[in-house]
């Protein structure tokens, strides 16, 4: 019955309120991540997106209002890199995986956050942490301008996926620990193998002074390699398929997606024609 009724309001939904397709042209044209996809994807994620930005709020600081257009095509580029995530998932299952995001906020820069840290030895650090930026478990996902607009290509980086990412990570927990809800054909057992060996990859790279393969704030904290190895996924795929392919193949199963394919030749933006 509730299913039936959860339908008949999405179905109302669409009727009342039609996917505005030339804005969504003009988002896709923005963003190479959106470019990239076949025509059945977009779809399906135009029309995730739009009802994303009715669902949620998306607030810009003051600031960056008076300076700053966001016009409705921005807002579903960035509905669509979030919703991005959830793809390949069913209706239901990507309402359940944000229903604990209520708000995205935009600030006019990175912002800083006074972090406190206990090593090894028992000893506390405190120091400033500068974040392009940052969720909590209720909380709203907060980014930064800059970083947004840097956001969207397939340059390995994407604050939206990322933080979206920590939201996913939330689903369990009130705090990160890179281990999400999973579906039943992942087994945790697995789960854990897999991320450990990555985990301890890194280590051994920060230990040996040597270069990590993906970008190093991963081997800061399990919640953090998550949210990266996810970024790597949608936006670096080819990157990530070469140097952990276990891990490659278990979030293509986890987020049931093929993100390699949608990899555009060298030099192409995977942008379509524009009109």
């Amino acid at each position: 019955m509730l299913d039936r009724l959860r339908h008949w309001r999405e179905r109302r939904f669409a009727a009342r309120h039609p996917l505005p397709e030339d804005a969504w042209r003009e988002a896709r044209y923005r963003v190479p991540l959106l470019a990239a996809l076949d025509e059945e994807e977009a779809l399906r994620l135009g029309h995730r997106a739009w009802r994303f930005l009715h669902a949620k709020r998306i607030s810009l600081h003051p600031t960056l209002a008076e300076t700053t257009p966001f016009d409705l095509p921005a807002r579903l580029a960035l509905a669509g890199q979030a919703c991005l995530l959830t793809l390949g998932w069913s209706h239901d299952e990507h309402l359940e995986a944000f229903g604990n995001v209520h708000e995205v906020l935009i600030l006019p820069d990175a912002f800083q956050r006074r972090v406190e840290e206990m090593d090894e030895f028992g000893v506390m650090h405190e120091y400033d942490d500068e974040r392009a930026g940052e969720t909590s478990c209720q909380g709203p996902v907060v980014v930064a301008f800059p970083d947004l607009m840097e956001s969207g290509d397939f340059s390995g980086f994407n604050v939206l996926i990322h933080e979206f990412a920590h939201k996913l990570d939330l689903g369990n927990s009130l705090d990160v620990n890179g281990f999400p809800p999973l579906p039943g054909d992942i087994d945790p057992r697995e789960w854990h193998r897999v991320f450990t060996a990555v985990w301890g990859d890194l280590q051994g790279h920060l230990e040996r002074s040597t270069p990590t393969p993906i970008d190093d704030y991963a081997a800061t904290h399990p919640g953090e390699c998550f949210a990266v190895c996810c970024e790597a996924f949608f936006t670096a795929p080819d990157l990530l398929h070469d140097v952990y392919p276990a891990l490659f193949a278990l979030l293509g199963r986890y987020f049931r997606q093929q993100t390699l394919a949608r990899l555009p030749p060298s030099g192409d933006d995977a942008r379509p024609e524009h009109h």
